[in-house]
């Protein structure tokens, strides 16, 4: 099943410290909005988001329709798809905002840890 590209979500506590640290790690910008609190950063195939004061802990993040560098895939796995598919599993869902037969949507779900996983679609 595909899930689509991944990156990790992370709270931060300072925003602008945060960013420095991930860019002496060889990450660059590629998106958000500092004056919203929020910045996406890659390195290579690898993305994180740093997120101020948005959320308590941090997440996993599974974008369905996008590869590794935010593009819009041809084909992929709707979040429809994916919902359906976990909840005839008997996962729980935690957070659900899916409306219509296509086009953006998300839900989020937590591991047997409590780990949260969002699923997000844009396109």
């Amino acid at each position: 099943m595909e899930l689509g590209a991944f990156s990790v979500s992370l709270a931060v506590k300072n925003l602008e410290a945060s960013k420095r640290f991930y860019q002496k790690l060889g990450f660059e910008i590629v998106g958000g909005e500092p004056s919203q609190n929020w910045l996406i950063l890659r390195n290579q195939q690898h993305t994180i988001g740093l997120f101020q004061g948005m959320f308590e802990h941090n997440i996993m993040t599974f974008n369905p329709g996008w590869n590794s560098q935010c593009e819009a895939l041809e084909s992929f796995c709707d979040i429809r798809q994916l919902l359906t598919h976990f909840e005839a599993q008997g996962i729980d869902i935690v957070q659900q905002s899916v409306a219509g037969a296509t086009g953006p949507g998300s839900f989020s779900i937590k591991d047997p840890d409590g780990n949260a996983i969002l699923f997000d679609q844009h396109v």
